[in-house]
């Protein structure tokens, strides 16, 4: 599969490499432009490609958005429509600012601004360090760590739970994107490194 990631900070290079590992066509971006990537991708190696964020969205069969919540406005929307796209971003508002998002969850309101893109929220309770070291392709499902997902379509979901497993982890269905509430940080689930079932029974107690 050909995925685009936008934003090259320490989950999207984390991505990069193990999306790249398992066997996929990768392409990264930052809001420097690729000239400022292309060692990053030669470091990782396996094809990896650097693009402007225009041309990773349109690249990708699929899209990550690994770029601060405070910069949602400038995602290459209309790159992103039909597309799933992966919402790992996480809304700080001491580095983001205010930003009112009319009761919505943090996913819900990606969902709205990029209209017509299918939107997942997922590798958002997790750490980079943990992403690059424990996932195990060679564990059961049942004993890898888990990492919650949410989205208003079924179809898109069941993708991006490949995907996961593919890389080493379980992932846990969390509902839809409202229920991703219950994956940001100060939830019981954020940073737990926890397996599928433990993380099942922390998400239905929400």
């Amino acid at each position: 599969m050909k995925i685009g990631i936008l934003g090259a900070g320490h989950i999207g290079k984390a991505l990069a490499r193990l999306l790249a590992e398992a066997g996929h066509d990768v392409g990264i971006s930052n809001s420097r432009g690729p000239d400022t990537l292309r060692e990053l991708a030669e470091q990782i190696g396996h094809g990896v490609k650097a693009y402007t964020n225009e041309d990773a969205a349109r690249f990708g069969e699929l899209v990550i958005e690994t770029v601060p919540f405070g910069h949602y406005a400038d995602l290459p929307a209309v790159q992103m429509e039909g597309k799933i796209v992966i919402d790992t971003a996480n809304y700080y508002p001491e580095r983001d600012g205010q930003i009112d998002l009319g009761g919505l969850s943090e996913s819900a309101f990606m969902a709205r601004h990029l209209s017509g893109a299918r939107v997942v929220k997922a590798f958002n309770a997790i750490q980079a360090a943990h992403l690059e070291t424990l996932g195990d392709t060679n564990k059961p499902l049942g004993e890898r760590r888990a990492i919650p997902i949410a989205s208003d379509d079924a179809e898109a979901k069941a993708l991006v739970s490949t995907l996961i497993e593919e890389i080493g982890f379980a992932a846990v269905d969390n509902g839809n994107l409202e229920r991703s509430k219950n994956q940001q940080p100060g939830t019981p689930i954020y940073g737990a490194e926890v397996n599928a079932q433990q993380a099942q029974g922390i998400l239905e107690k929400q």
